[in-house]
């Protein structure tokens, strides 16, 4: 769990990274990274209501490594169409082009917006 506060977005792409460097996830990790990074700022500027919180949640398998990031806020993830000057609403588009597949789910209070990247784990690495 991660506070609504901007160090939380390094706080929680630090955790992505340590978790699956030492479950051996390693080729994807600057991708895996960058989609958390982008995650982590949708929920803390958009969906998290001050005072709460939001999740960071890793699930891995032989092929895959899902990242889901779920906070208490209303609304879904909406990907935009920003100019070329603009200087924000890029996350969804960059989670798009990196992750093999993304998505949300709504639930009572809040969402869960998730992505997935095919990898590998590498046997016996240690970092």
């Amino acid at each position: 769990m991660f506070t609504r506060r901007k160090p939380s977005i390094q706080a929680s792409r630090q955790f992505v990274t340590r978790t699956l460097s030492e479950w051996g996830y390693v080729d994807r990790l600057d991708e895996i990274e960058l989609c958390v990074s982008e995650l982590a700022t949708n929920a803390l500027l958009h969906g998290v209501p001050p005072g709460r919180l939001f999740r960071v949640r890793i699930e891995a398998t032989e092929e895959e490594v899902r990242i889901e990031v779920r906070d208490s806020g209303p609304g879904r993830p909406v990907s935009q169409a920003p100019r070329p000057d603009s200087e924000h609403g890029r996350g969804l588009l960059l989670v798009a082009e990196l992750a093999d597949s993304w998505g949300d789910i709504e639930h009572t209070v809040g969402k869960t917006v998730w992505f997935t990247v095919k990898s590998t784990p590498v046997t016996g690495h240690t970092e």
